[in-house]
């Protein structure tokens, strides 16, 4: 670029480290530098708040390699000193390989975050709605055999399939992230906030089932649509997770594994509630038309919600 400067080994000898940190950022090039001078510019750029990236193969680069936030070695034509000292080692020597090899550690990472957030939320949901029942001395809206249900089968599915999500558009234009954790502050808010959602429409369906909010119903109706509106949203929300900032309707055909994790995991839940023989084993009972347009509103809800959240910018951090 313009104003970009070329600077030698004889010219950085004659910098202080305090003019170096001053100019590294006008340097473009360095030409016939020592191990040493590897060092002090590595030490500049860290001081300037980056992430320093190094590549070398040779004895010489080893040092630099080991003090750089990611170190590249050459696979190829790279010593064995290099490569002990490299965080990575490009197999076929191509610089391309290192653009590459970030952008598909972000997405590994990205997924496994949500797939995180995915079973957490759905964890305090559940734990949402036992600790309520508990407290108000209310009978108990789900059966052990039901959170069992959800938690091997219903739950399994989808966070597999999160964890095969494509990259999200822009996912290079990121800064680094220098916090080596996976639970960030915005996550834990969303994990809260989604798993509260998730708990909240799991007791109004049991509330309605049983008789609590003025209509008629029975303890076994409310367990079973407690039941039902949990193991469905769940489905419908693991549609959230795909991104922290863009909307469900650009994002939820991308993954064709989580379009069929949701489709498997919902016919098993219809199975359940519709065979004989099964719906008595986990002690459901059937609803009609009306409990039906009940159950189908609540596990819906979390799309817009979360929608909204979204539109706010108030559905956390990456």
């Amino acid at each position: 670029e313009e104003g970009d400067r070329v600077v030698t080994g004889v010219e950085l000898d004659a910098m202080s480290d305090d003019d170096l940190f001053n100019q590294v950022r006008q340097i473009a090039v360095y030409a016939r530098v020592s191990p040493e001078h590897k060092m002090r510019i590595i030490d500049a750029w860290k001081k300037q708040g980056e992430v320093v990236a190094m590549t070398g193969d040779g004895v010489n680069d080893a040092p630099a390699l080991k003090k750089s936030d990611i170190g590249a070695a050459m696979g190829l034509v790279g010593t064995e000193v290099a490569k002990g000292a490299a965080d990575m080692v490009l197999t076929d020597d191509n610089f391309a390989t290192v653009v590459n090899a970030v952008e598909e550690g972000r997405r590994i990472r990205d997924n496994i975050t949500k797939a995180i957030s995915y079973l957490l939320s759905c964890n305090v949901g559940e734990l949402s709605v036992l600790l309520v029942a508990t407290f108000l001395n209310w009978s108990t809206p789900l059966l052990p055999i039901h959170i069992l249900w959800i938690n091997l089968v219903t739950d399994s599915l989808p966070a597999l399939a999160l964890g095969v999500d494509p990259a999200e558009a822009g996912i290079m234009k990121r800064q680094p992230k220098r916090d080596t954790s996976l639970l960030t502050g915005g996550m834990l808010w969303r994990i809260l906030y989604q798993g509260l959602m998730i708990g909240s429409l799991t007791l109004i369906a049991y509330l309605y089932g049983s008789g609590r909010l003025g209509v008629e119903g029975t303890e076994n109706l409310g367990q079973t649509m407690a039941f039902t509106v949990l193991a469905f949203s769940q489905l419908v929300h693991s549609y959230n997770i795909h991104s922290v900032r863009h909307s469900f309707f650009t994002s939820f055909y991308k993954n064709r594994w989580l379009l069929l994790a949701t489709f498997v995991n919902a016919l098993m839940m219809l199975a359940v509630l519709f065979i004989p023989g099964v719906n008595t084993l986990f002690k459901l009972t059937m609803m009609d038309l009306h409990h039906w347009e009940v159950v189908l509103m609540l596990v819906f809800i979390p799309i817009p919600v979360v929608e909204l959240f979204k539109l706010l910018r108030i559905n956390g951090k990456e």
